[in-house]
């Protein structure tokens, strides 16, 4: 009976403390933030972005050592790598492709030439990964004086493969890498 005696100040008293207690957030104004990462979720994260930092600047290092081999393995199975008009699919073919790049356009003998990478953002989504970078390589001449070859943006996807972080798709450019299904 009291409850049929409730005014409508008590029942809108009423209404909020069921939902205070219901959406804990709306308090606070937080009704629209995502409910907060465990410890171990961020950690993870971190983690993540590590290794696939790790994996773009030895996309550099190896490139700078000429080691072609350890270059491939930073690929998938079916990794792709596209600059312009050169693209290839699959470590070996990107190998190959980069192999030949680096014999027109790279310093004659390696230690001259040299890559360096900035400006990286890096989102983690699971087994996945997008990161946009800018790189530059550098070459030194004759005259042993320091020339800009490339200086390029990097849109990358990656794949946690094997439980490792690889490439899944690395495009150099201005242009952003249209989402997988559409027309190229």
């Amino acid at each position: 009976m009291k409850a049929a005696r409730l005014g409508l100040p008590m029942r809108t008293f009423l209404a909020v403390v069921v939902m205070v207690s219901v959406f804990p957030g709306l308090a606070a104004g937080q009704a629209s933030r995502p409910a907060p990462k465990s410890a171990e979720a961020r950690l993870q994260a971190i983690e993540d972005k590590d290794a696939i930092h790790a994996v773009m600047m030895n996309y550099g290092r190896t490139l700078d050592a000429r080691d072609f081999a350890g270059f491939a393995e930073l690929f998938a199975r079916d990794g792709e790598y596209v600059a312009g008009a050169s693209s290839a699919k699959g470590p070996a073919a990107i190998r190959e492709l980069l192999e030949g790049l680096l014999k027109k356009n790279a310093a004659p003998v390696p230690g001259r030439d040299f890559h360096l990478f900035f400006n990286e953002t890096i989102e983690v989504n699971g087994n996945e990964a997008t990161a946009l970078s800018k790189g530059g390589f550098f070459v030194r001449g004759a005259d042993r004086q320091l020339q800009t070859s490339a200086l390029v943006n990097y849109h990358d996807q990656f794949v946690r493969e094997d439980g490792k972080w690889k490439f899944k798709r690395r495009q150099l450019g201005e242009n952003a890498p249209q989402p997988a299904g559409e027309a190229r």
